[in-house]
């Protein structure tokens, strides 16, 4: 066992020698999945449990490094995930699912129940009512194995972290009618960074009942619960951008500061029925309740030099004392789903139509953000708090209703279109807490996709797509900035234009894609960041235009794989801000690259090394790209190494991330009307063993 700065890691894992390894499933989030990923004409990716595991991922925005088309968006440590999907970053509010059912990731999800993470890029109307045109994340839990699972995993890292986790699942009753799936974890969280220390905690348990062949009835429920503080960004000086400093830095180090408290509690029940060999129906209900207290040291602007977005040229900021408790946030979904196969003249339809319903209720009360003194980068500086609560909260309800149709038509044995149709209406109202200013719109929105797909071999298939997608913009509910607050725009209208190519060739698998995304803008941000009186309203486009290339290959002792996305991003048609014409937005590469290779050494066997190696672009800071970032590359490495120990199949890993402790700023954010710069972690070595009795 190791311990010290660098993190360092010992797992112990019992597994079932029973347990056999199955190929990913598609992905369900793409609404078609009886056919598999590879025979649909859309990108998606689905990163699944081993992966997960591999990557010691425990939130999102670890699995960033596996494909090329994600990147960070606000990833602050302990706090929530923000990540972006072809340079355009997903609302938490409305881009996520969980079991298929909307839920908000305006909150911390663990990963330790979790089968796979799917991701899906482009626009998503057909997917989702209204969503950011990026694409869409779903969460699908662990279910009930078909053999006995008894899995416990010991976990050593960071300067003394400890992670303990159970894995148990199994059936049982006449004639295995019966299945669990139980996983309850508990972390004590000391990571490299300082003033982070925390805990978190899950509990989760997955059962179904087969109650005939036809029948079957499936529930799950899991219950979070994380307390930690975050770190808090840098920007930049004045209009210089600073050296990278220690990594292990923070400047939410307040002697009064808190840890944020997330608490989350989410369920699903489904039932399936079949109607004989070509049609089914099913029905599932959803519900998720969180509670979040939220306490931060907020480093924000310079009022000395008049700076609302940026920090002052000597290295010193105005610090704020957040605090924002007992928020509540619930959402409640229904969907009913028939779904089969038809023939009509010689065309084999696969048909499918769900009718879906969500609530939302988000409560919120008085908020403190009082200025406290004036902070600086080196992290010295000490301010009294000012717990005051001055800040008005913005309580939130909405309803949805939608209906959306699919058909994938089979013309022939390599020719296939492919249609779908949402329609959603949407009733959505906010109010301040005190009860003043309050707002509420009703709007009804269509959503069409259409493709097609040609098989041009055995295994190798060409296909194009055109698609829309709808966000429902909402002018914040502040008077003091927004002449119109409160003020419902019309729908933001997205749309996309697709076209790929995916084959296989002997040991390799492979994709190419080209897309084309224009997306309404607003002057929104322009308002937060200037702090001026504004009239929310349209102003110009987004045009996202970029290239996509995936591939995997085996042969012998080597594995590779890896992506690249060429992405030509701008901002076009402005109005109110034409120097951003033309440029580039901020925190969005233009070139991403990601890489995973291993090789199992002939000499020695059983040990495999891997490397996993990660590119992005520079990118600009400032919607004017007055500044950037720099690119960056970092290098991951591990030697695994698989034997037998006292008659149980062991894994040793020894790995490092970061392995040149390469200094470098990781993303340029804008967020909050802000300007943030956050750096890569340092080195982390870790050391794991699995072993499966």
């Amino acid at each position: 066992m190791l311990l010290g700065t660098a993190a360092q890691a010992q797992t112990l894992s019992l597994r079932p020698v029973t347990i056999t390894e199955r190929a990913a499933p598609a992905a369900d989030i793409t609404g078609f999945g009886d056919v598999p990923l590879s025979e649909q004409p859309l990108s998606a990716t689905a990163v699944n449990r081993k992966q997960i595991e591999a990557s010691g991922a425990r939130r999102l925005a670890d699995l960033t490094s596996l494909d090329a088309s994600v990147t960070d968006a606000y990833n602050a440590p302990g706090y929530w995930d923000f990540i972006s999907i072809r340079g355009f970053t997903l609302d938490n509010r409305f881009n996520y699912r969980r079991e298929g059912l909307p839920i908000s990731a305006e909150t911390t999800i663990p990963l330790d129940n979790k089968e796979r993470v799917e991701i899906l890029k482009g626009t998503s109307g057909i997917q989702a009512g209204t969503s950011a045109p990026g694409g869409l994340v779903n969460y699908v839990v662990k279910r009930p194995t078909e053999q006995n699972l008894r899995e416990a995993r010991i976990e050593i890292s960071s300067r003394s972290s400890v992670l303990g986790a159970l894995d148990l699942g199994g059936r049982f009753g006449a004639e295995q009618a019966f299945g669990y799936r139980l996983n309850v974890a508990q972390e004590r969280l000391r990571p490299l960074v300082n003033n982070m220390n925390g805990e978190r905690s899950l509990a989760a348990l997955a059962a179904d009942w087969r109650i005939t062949r036809d029948s079957v009835l499936e529930a799950e429920i899991e219950w979070s619960h994380r307390q930690q503080a975050s770190q808090v960004g840098y920007s930049l000086l004045g209009n210089v951008l600073p050296a990278v400093p220690d990594p292990r830095r923070n400047l939410n180090n307040q002697p009064w500061t808190q840890p944020s408290v997330f608490d989350a509690t989410t369920g699903t029940l489904r039932f399936s029925q079949a109607l004989g060999n070509d049609w089914r129906w099913s029905a599932q209900l959803g519900s998720q309740h969180l509670k979040s207290d939220d306490y931060t040291a907020f480093p924000f602007g310079c009022g000395a030099q008049g700076n609302y977005d940026r920090y002052c040229s000597d290295g010193t900021f105005d610090y704020y004392d957040f605090r924002s408790q007992n928020e509540q946030r619930r959402q409640d979904a229904a969907s009913l789903k028939l779904q089969g196969k038809l023939s009509t003249g010689g065309v084999t339809h696969d048909l499918s139509a769900t009718l879906m319903t969500s609530r939302v209720r988000n409560r919120f009360g008085m908020q403190a953000f009082n200025w406290v003194g004036t902070g600086n980068i080196n992290g010295t500086a000490v301010v009294p708090p000012d717990a005051s609560l001055t800040v008005l909260g913005t309580n939130r309800n909405e309803r949805s209703r939608e209906l959306s149709v699919q058909d994938l038509m089979r013309w022939s044995e390599n020719f296939r279109t492919w249609a779908g149709l949402r329609l959603t209406r949407l009733q959505r109202d906010s109010i301040m807490s005190d009860g003043t200013l309050p707002t509420g719109y009703s709007q009804s929105l269509t959503t069409p996709w259409l493709a097609a797909s040609y098989k041009l071999g055995v295994n190798t298939m060409a296909y194009a797509s055109w698609g829309q997608g709808l966000e429902s913009q909402l002018v914040p509910n502040n008077s003091a900035l927004y002449t119109n607050a409160g003020v419902a725009l019309p729908a933001l209208k997205s749309k996309q234009w697709e076209l790929g190519i995916k084959g296989a060739q002997g040991r390799m698998t492979w994709q190419l894609a080209w897309f084309d995304i224009t997306r309404p803008m607003t002057n929104i941000d322009y308002c937060n960041r200037t702090f001026s009186p504004c009239t929310g309203q349209y102003d110009g486009k987004a045009t996202h235009r970029g290239l996509e290339a995936n591939a995997q290959w085996s042969q012998g002792p080597w594995r590779v794989g890896g992506g690249l996305t060429l992405l030509d991003a701008k901002r076009q048609g402005s109005t109110i801000e034409p120097a951003t014409n033309g440029k580039h937005p901020p925190n969005v590469p233009a070139v991403v690259a990601r890489l995973q290779s291993a090789w199992k050494l002939a000499a020695v066997p059983g040990l495999e090394l891997q490397g996993n190696l990660s590119h992005e672009g520079r990118r600009a800071v400032l919607a004017d790209e007055s500044a950037h970032i720099p690119a960056w590359t970092r290098l991951d490495a591990a030697l695994r190494y698989e034997t037998t120990m006292a008659g149980a199949a062991t894994t040793w890993t020894l790995g490092v991330d970061n392995l040149t402790n390469k200094r470098y700023w990781k993303e340029s954010p804008y967020q909050f009307g802000h300007v943030y710069l956050y750096p890569g972690s340092a080195r982390t070595l870790r050391l794991s063993l699995t072993a499966a009795m």
